[in-house]
């Protein structure tokens, strides 16, 4: 009876299994382990290859994304694709290629997108709908590929570089990371009109390949850099890269490629290419351009240098820490690296806590502890003694810090370090807005092909800043890169001022504080004016050692070359910002506004799609089948990212949680104790 009441608080004790894939309504949102040949005569591999041609003139990239389908198969097929973007791109054009027809896509109401696609697809006409999941996910749709087809699909996207302490990094995606869509305790938005923001949307059904196992599809990509500073100090931090850049030591262009036969294994992480500028400096002026409607201005101001302060306000820091399935292994190692360095760069005037989560949390102490020695050497003990398994809840470990209590006279800081592979983007963002006074955020995102919309997204809510360590070996610096930050602001209450032009929809309407040697941004609209001062800008704020400005002069006659991106870089940002004020309230209240946005600019938006149709019948009936294209799992990642869904779907529990490890640990121990008494009371027999 002993050993019947003890296993039974052991399933007591264990919180329930998740299986997200097992109802009907979730599992389309679930990842699944792709199986080879499940179709016969079917091509379950269309996507034959990847080329990215990057073209980088001054801080605009322009950037062309070729997508190879080949149908080898038998049948007709229907390919489906989900591949990821940059979070800051503005898709702006896609065009399709069958043999010697070019079919250029349009932007439509993406409702109206897909009833065209899906009337093409049903005549049998070849037709492609771009949509995007995410800012950052997107999925193309290839219908009516007949048997031996060859079709090219180019989608065009332009993208701003914003330097970061006089370095630039272009980055480009090559995989998304297998999405936890949460539980039903955890989908619901907390917003203040208490619905769910429109575009958080449920994620597709993702197909992906085992652990270790290679894309068949090759991916190709070159860069070709041109600027009016010498560039230098050229480097991947993620990828082998051939460069090639003019003579002399202040070369104005360069071009770079994946190095020789690497470009077939290289498409399971983030591509990141660093440099920097002759002298450090970066481009701060106003660009200009005149358009036919309407002009844009850019504006890329370089703030002070940072000044350490003398006293340093004592702060409180809560640090959620993902500890779940997709964490196993290689991330987690890089997050222990990580705290390692963040809790051991406290200072004894600080507090903090710690919050470890997967499908459920814990705090490691019930308050804030001062950062002594021992309470951080325990803390890091702790962490380092942790595994990955379990689901992602974000959102309950977000909540319960929000419900922790502080003290009045402390600013406390949250810190979230973790890969970011959840679908509820919109209502963590939501969530962290709505408790800014009480807390800022800044995010870590652990990985090679991190959710950079999450991360970047949670640190844009909480007036913080985003961070990404792809390896461990990264660790110290991003840690040394936070303290800073948090030591000594570059520049508050900063205000942009003009003088000579009319400027109008100026973005973002209020500029964020400066915590990095980052450039103050400002997109706008503007007129001339008839007369009066000359057109210049200011722009004011207060640094560590008091008040600062800086006056920038505008040339009204000049629009450089490339300048005709920035109403696309323009509408981006609006676009952006509406969605961030949406993700606050609720429902679809800037629906309106954004689609308006993505039809007047062709733009992709969560309510715009791109849909081109073939005018030939090519498939009379639309008959086929699907092929929904796998991606490799990102470098690093188990298979236990994909624990919640077996390779056909059907339902299986994932990993247990640390309580879960914890509670049977407990009871184990409470059995073994037990054994141990009974065998003492019993004599020995061979």
């Amino acid at each position: 009876m002993a050993w019947y009441a003890l296993l039974s608080a052991l399933v007591l004790l264990a919180p329930p299994t998740r299986a997200q894939a097992a109802a009907p309504s979730t599992q389309a949102e679930s990842p699944y382990f792709f199986v080879q040949g499940a179709q016969p005569g079917v091509e379950a591999l269309p996507l034959k290859s990847t080329d990215v041609r990057v073209d980088i003139s001054g801080v605009i990239a322009d950037v062309v994304v070729t997508q190879r389908y080949k149908n080898e198969g038998t049948v007709p097929i229907e390919a489906k694709y989900l591949f990821p973007g940059s979070t800051r791109a503005a898709v702006n054009g896609l065009n399709v290629r069958i043999a010697d027809r070019l079919i250029t896509a349009q932007i439509r109401e993406k409702q109206q997108a897909r009833i065209e696609y899906d009337q093409a697809r049903k005549e049998g006409k070849t037709a492609a709908l771009l949509d995007q999941h995410r800012p950052n996910v997107f999925q193309m749709n290839v219908a009516n590929i007949l048997p031996g087809d060859d079709v090219l699909v180019e989608l065009r996207y332009n993208e701003l570089l914003v330097p970061t302490d006089g370095r630039y990094q272009f980055v480009y995606p090559t995989v998304v990371g297998p999405r936890y869509a949460g539980t039903a305790s955890n989908a619901p938005s907390e917003t203040t009109s208490g619905s769910t923001p429109a575009h958080a949307q449920a994620f597709p059904a993702q197909p992906v390949l085992r652990e270790g196992e290679v894309s068949p599809s090759a991916f190709n990509l070159k860069v070709n850099l041109a600027s009016p500073i010498g560039i230098q100090d050229i480097r991947s931090p993620s990828h082998a890269i051939d460069t090639a850049m003019d003579a002399g030591s202040a070369a104005k262009r360069a071009s770079v490629q994946l190095a020789g036969a690497a470009s077939r294994v290289s498409n399971n992480r983030d591509f990141i290419l660093d440099y920097r500028l002759a002298g450090s400096a970066i481009q701060s002026g106003v660009l200009l351009h005149r358009g036919e409607k309407e002009n844009f201005f850019l504006a890329m101001v370089q703030p002070p240098q940072a000044v350490p302060q003398a006293a340093i306000t004592p702060r409180d820091y809560v640090f959620v820490v993902d500890i779940s399935g997709s964490m196993h292994g290689f991330p987690l190692d890089t997050t222990k690296a990580l705290m390692r360095q963040l809790l051991g760069n406290l200072r004894a005037s600080d507090t903090f806590n710690v919050l470890l989560f997967s499908g459920s949390n814990r705090m490691l102490a019930p308050a804030s502890v001062p950062a002594t020695p021992a309470n951080v050497n325990a803390a890091i003990r702790t962490i380092e003694q942790m595994g990955g398994g379990g689901s992602t809840e974000l959102l309950p470990a977000l909540r319960r810090v929000y419900a922790e209590p502080k003290a009045p006279e402390l600013a406390r800081t949250v810190v979230v370090v973790t890969d970011g592979y959840v679908t509820v983007e919109s209502e963590a963002f939501a969530l962290v807005r709505q408790h800014l006074g009480q807390a800022n955020v800044f995010a870590f995102g652990i990985g090679s092909s991190v959710n950079r919309h999450l991360m970047e997204g949670l640190a844009r809510a909480g007036m913080g800043e985003p961070f990404i360590v792809t390896r461990p070996d990264e660790a110290k610096a991003q840690a040394e890169r936070f303290r800073k930050l948090i030591e000594s602001p570059v520049l508050t209450s900063v205000k942009a001022k003009f003088e000579g032009i009319d400027v109008y929809d100026v973005e973002p309407q209020a500029l964020p504080d400066v915590l990095a040697e980052r450039p103050v941004i400002v997109f706008g609209k503007w007129r001339e004016k008839a007369g009066g001062a000359v057109p210049q800008l200011f722009i004011e704020g207060r640094a560590a050692h008091g008040p600062y400005t800086q006056t920038l002069p505008i040339d009204v006659a000049a629009d450089g070359p490339g300048t005709g991106a920035l109403r696309l870089l323009w509408a981006r940002h609006r676009i952006a910002a509406l969605s961030d004020e949406e993700a606050l309230t609720g429902g679809e209240a800037q629906k309106a506004a954004i689609t308006k946005l993505g039809l007047d600019y062709s733009l992709l938006t969560q309510y715009t799609s791109f849909i081109a149709v073939d005018k030939v019948v090519r498939n009379p009936g639309g008959r086929g089948a699907t092929a929904n294209q796998p991606s490799p799992l990102p470098e690093g990642v188990s298979n236990l990212a994909v624990g919640e869904a077996s390779a056909l779907g059907a339902a299986v529990s994932s990993t247990p949680e640390p309580e879960t490890w914890a509670a049977m640990l407990v009871v184990l121990a409470v059995l073994g104790a037990q054994m141990a008494r009974r065998q003492r009371r019993q004599p020995f027999t061979a």
